[in-house]
């Protein structure tokens, strides 16, 4: 996606926020062909201009409760080529969950206060319109909490670290430097949970997908939905 401009729509009921975010989305050479300020307007949207990705907010008019991720799903479902990125204050568990519920491919939630950076922002969207997943940590925590675990189990704790930073979108080279190690040494360890995941060598990004989709699979994404 980084090759043609990112073609977005993008739903806010805030006016000054939403304004602001194309101001910033439009310098950093994305396309907004729509905004919405309701989930209807936000499904219209998305069906008339086909965008590469969808930013969502979850609490929309008119009850501000959970019309966006609604729609969300809605979209998902009928348009799964469509990337959603969730840009929300809210952490709404349940609803992560029914949404990854189809796969993780094409997917992101980030919570407002936790992105610094606007380029880190453009980043996500650029990943989630490619198929590739942005989850924020306390995202992946709450799929995590309570749930079971199968093939996790047999992962090492540093070989689960390196998995939960790839849930969260992290590229070998990024994980290596969170984690102070070499990116041959992050190589080794997405490779053992390929294989305990039993993922066969195949394209590597799409293996990446599988492996965070089986993760959260086996973290929260069953018996979550409301």
């Amino acid at each position: 996606m980084t090759d043609k401009q990112l073609r977005v729509v993008l739903a806010e009921d805030s006016v000054i926020l939403r304004d602001g975010m194309v101001e910033l989305l439009t310098a950093r050479g994305c396309a907004v062909v729509a905004t919405a300020g309701t989930a209807p307007e936000l499904i219209a949207a998305v069906t008339e201009h086909r965008p590469d990705v969808a930013v969502v907010d979850i609490r929309m008019p008119p009850t501000h409760t959970d019309e966006g991720i609604r729609a969300a799903v809605e979209i998902r479902a009928a348009r799964p080529e469509t990337g959603i990125l969730v840009f929300s204050q809210h952490v709404e568990t349940a609803w992560a969950a029914r949404l990854l519920a189809g796969g993780a491919a094409g997917i992101g939630y980030l919570l407002k206060e936790r992105v610094a950076r606007t380029s880190a922002f453009v980043d996500a969207l650029h990943r989630v319109a490619a198929g590739g997943t942005a989850l924020d940590p306390e995202i992946v925590n709450g799929l995590m909490q309570g749930r079971r675990r199968n093939r996790v189990d047999a992962l090492t704790p540093r070989e689960r670290e390196v998995l939960e930073l790839m849930a969260q979108g992290h590229s070998n080279r990024s994980i290596a430097t969170l984690l102070t190690v070499s990116e041959r040494a992050v190589e080794k360890h997405v490779a053992a949970v390929f294989t305990k995941f039993d993922l066969p060598a195949t394209d590597a990004d799409n293996r990446r997908v599988k492996a965070v989709l089986a993760y959260l699979a086996e973290n929260g994404t069953h018996g979550t939905g409301p």
